[in-house]
């Protein structure tokens, strides 16, 4: 599997995104507004497989520039897991935000371990989720 990153997304359009991303979401966003919600991200890194062409995972940050990021979303398509794609994905995320006070993200308990791996820690938190907002629409 030949995987390449790119932390840009110019000229990426809808049918450059491989089926499967967002699966389980009750809401999932349509890619159209995928695409938005990319576009309004301090960065983003994509991982492409270079036989399809087509993105199976990425990683967004946003970010005050100065002080803080949030990661809110990692996602890896479901038959690209476990290929070390999203542990690549947040390493190189936090590559680019290394120079920021804090980096912050909400996960699930069931995934504080491959965080864990990767050097960050739990933390408590706060969160409010509208999910008749989750579409994005």
């Amino acid at each position: 599997m030949n995987i390449h990153y790119r932390h840009d997304i110019e000229g990426l359009q809808e049918s450059d995104f491989a089926p499967g991303f967002f699966e389980g979401w009750p809401n999932p966003p349509s890619y159209s507004t995928f695409l938005r919600m990319l576009n309004g991200s301090a960065h983003v890194v994509l991982a492409v497989d270079e036989r399809s062409r087509q993105v199976v995972g990425f990683i967004n940050a946003l970010s005050d520039g100065v002080l803080s990021a949030y990661i809110p979303l990692l996602e890896v398509v479901p038959t690209y897991q476990g290929n070390g794609i999203g542990q690549e994905l947040v390493r190189r995320m936090l590559e680019i935000l290394q120079g920021h006070y804090m980096v912050d993200l909400l996960c699930d308990a069931e995934l504080e371990g491959f965080y864990d791996k990767i050097g960050m820690r739990p933390a408590g938190g706060m969160m409010l989720r509208n999910y008749k907002n989750q579409s994005g629409m």
